[in-house]
């Protein structure tokens, strides 16, 4: 039974080694979203202190990291190519990554954070092809292209629950 919890800063080498191990694995399959050691542990420590990281375990065992963000998501004010589902208040899933040693953890966060808001927007690498999958299969519709911070763009999708 996987349990998800807030990230706290006694986690923070364990998160930093799963999103290390998460890295090599989108490298391995062609997917340069976060070359650079992206993401940084000064994002990490900002995430966890302002309550928006949490830890995913199985068991005892720490096998995944996400962040949740509730309310605008700067890079998502302004979207080429498509549009979103609607205007209304949002959430927005960043930086999930898994350790690899269990299995559904995109699927548990996925359903953690629908439960908090029921209206989630995120963003994937057009090279991310196992997270577009994940969505797709879950429900969420591409509306497509936006611009993260450093200028490189993401393929943007929502799923309004509510």
């Amino acid at each position: 039974m996987m349990t998800i919890r807030k990230t706290t800063l006694a986690d923070l080498a364990e998160v930093m080694d799963t999103y290390a191990n998460a890295r090599e694995q989108m490298a391995a399959a062609g997917n340069p979203q976060w070359a650079g050691g992206r993401p940084s542990e000064e994002t990490i420590r900002s995430d966890i202190e302002s309550g928006n990281s949490y830890v995913m375990l199985d068991g005892d065992v720490l096998v995944g990291v996400f962040t949740l963000i509730l309310g605008d998501e700067p890079t998502y004010a302004v979207i080429e190519d498509g549009a979103w589902l609607d205007d209304e208040p949002y959430g927005t899933l960043h930086r999930i990554a898994s350790n690899g040693k269990a299995r559904g953890v995109m699927q548990a966060a996925l359903a953690f954070c629908e439960r908090v808001s029921p209206n989630m927007r995120v963003d994937t690498h057009k090279k991310n092809l196992a997270m577009q999958h994940i969505l797709e299969k879950h429900g969420y519709t591409y509306c497509g292209r936006i611009y993260v911070e450093d200028g490189t763009p993401r393929r943007a999708y929502q799923k309004n629950g509510s």
